[in-house]
């Protein structure tokens, strides 16, 4: 089987894990030799354009990431608040919360996944349309939260 040349969900970017305890984390990560681990920056820089359940939780997001051979890993530990990183960490306990998908442009993909019955469920983007895209399709036959994002163009 092939897949579509159209769809968004083609180049694997990362996987993100939600994690109770982001050091705790790490730390067992880097026992097996994966690693390093970076911070991912504050993710205030988003808020001028920013449509999520709960503001001010999603800021409180805690992020770290490490590059494997073929994709980055990521692990986030969400905070107390109405994200729904938070609830599925409570509903669901630590596990892969979403597979982000990199696309080189946000807002013509997002219009694109609307065709085929894709919605955003979270979204922000940074002055210069880079950011992130969720769909809400871990029930709709996805089994986890489908995510197209856009690197910084240099």
């Amino acid at each position: 089987m092939s897949i579509n040349a159209t769809s968004p969900f083609r180049l694997l970017h990362h996987v993100c894990i939600v994690v109770a305890d982001l050091d705790k984390a790490t730390g067992y990560y880097e026992s097996l030799g994966v690693g390093p681990w970076n911070d991912f920056p504050p993710l205030e820089a988003f808020r001028h354009e920013l449509s999520v359940p709960d503001v001010d939780a999603f800021l409180g997001l805690r992020f770290r990431w490490c590059n494997l051979e073929n994709m980055q890993l990521q692990l986030c530990q969400p905070g107390p608040g109405g994200s729904p990183q938070r609830a599925f960490l409570d509903s669901h306990g630590e596990g892969v919360f979403h597979l982000g998908f990199t696309v080189s442009d946000l807002d013509a993909v997002e219009q694109d996944a609307a065709k085929i019955g894709l919605h955003p469920w979270m979204r922000g983007r940074l002055p210069d349309r880079t950011g992130f895209t969720y769909f809400d399709t871990r029930d709709e036959g996805a089994g986890v939260t489908l995510e197209i994002r856009a690197n910084r163009r240099t």
